[in-house]
């Protein structure tokens, strides 16, 4: 487990990156956003994750690579929502429409502290202030990244607030599990019967459509490529794995024929918002020097639905004090 300086913000904050090892996994996170900067698994050629190979590169040109998007992870229509009949105004920081992933100066793109180490864990905690972003209440939140035997990464999201509000965490990375440019030849499977069709800005647009006989039935492995009437299917859309948190449990696994190399994903959370990456176009390298094009990695983003406090019967997001509130997902990568 080592420490080092890795960089400073646009105010003079310091970064700093942790390095943990167990389980034939090495993980490298940063102080800000909580961020998964690099992953690797003992004996596989290159990083599990896209990434940068140094600090500036992130808040100049990362879509949320590794980051630890919130409050509230994912879109929530024109910013508005209405909790125990009090109508809110969240900043609607993308494109001046929508509100996406906590805002601008949300705490994917802030500083956190380093609470604990030890040789195969870190604990990161960020404290988000009344009125940030719009959100009522101060909530303070806690990750916890662990590499535990059979090449298991789990992230465990610990939050309590002090008035009711809105707190959804998520992990942002991107994945790929082959030396490919694109991930659209690995396969993919995902427990979910139903998932959210969206509109033209990304939002659900209500319905709870089943995956049956649509280009979103993962419920076999299967591969990403997928042509539609316009080509390549976008994925960026929310799986309704259930209405409630559960028990951990195995929701996707992807596999890369390729590189024989596979991830089983467990978690506790009712929605799996699955990205294919096809809007990745960063203009500088990231790690091992490349240069990232479309679908160079995907997005298995465990969460509450989005925009789930404007459509009744959406697994929900709100959290009241005394509540805690425990999100836990677990990456196992697996050889064949």
């Amino acid at each position: 487990m080592t420490i080092e300086a890795f960089g400073q913000t646009a105010d003079g904050e310091a970064v700093h990156r942790v390095t943990i090892s167990g389980g034939g996994l090495t993980a490298k996170i940063m102080t800000w956003g909580a961020t998964l900067q690099d992953l690797r698994l003992d004996g596989h050629v290159g990083p599990l994750t896209l990434g940068f190979p140094d600090f500036e590169s992130y808040p100049a040109h990362s879509p949320y690579f590794g980051q630890t998007p919130g409050r509230h992870a994912n879109r929530i229509a024109g910013g508005r929502f209405v909790l125990d009949g009090v109508a809110y105004q969240l900043e609607c920081n993308e494109r001046g429409i929508n509100h996406l992933h906590g805002g601008s100066a949300g705490i994917g793109k802030r500083v956190w502290t380093l609470e604990s180490h030890g040789t195969d864990h870190a604990v990161f905690s960020i404290v988000d202030p009344d009125g940030q972003s719009g959100y009522p209440g101060t909530a303070k939140i806690e990750a916890r990244y662990e590499l535990q035997a059979g090449g298991c990464m789990a992230i465990t999201y610990t939050s309590v607030t002090d008035r009711p509000t809105l707190i959804n965490i998520a992990h942002h990375s991107y994945f790929t599990l082959d030396d490919a440019d694109d991930i659209l030849d690995h396969e993919l499977m995902i427990a979910a019967e139903e998932y959210l069709p969206v509109d033209a800005e990304q939002i659900p647009t209500g319905e709870i459509r089943a995956v049956e006989g649509t280009e979103f039935d993962f419920r076999e492995l299967r591969p990403i490529r997928c042509e539609g009437p316009d080509g390549q299917v976008p994925y960026d859309h929310n799986f309704c794995l259930s209405t409630d948190r559960q028990a951990v449990r195995t929701i996707a696994l992807a596999r890369s024929m390729r590189s024989g190399l596979a991830m089983e994903l467990r978690s506790t959370e009712p929605g799996l918002q699955f990205y294919s990456g096809f809007k990745i176009k960063p203009t500088v390298p990231g790690l091992n020097g490349k240069l990232y094009g479309a679908c160079a990695g995907f997005c298995l983003e465990t969460q509450s639905w989005p925009d789930s406090p404007n459509h009744a019967g959406f697994a929900g997001a709100v959290l009241r004090p005394g509540e805690t509130l425990v999100q836990r997902t677990e990456h196992v990568f697996i050889r064949s």
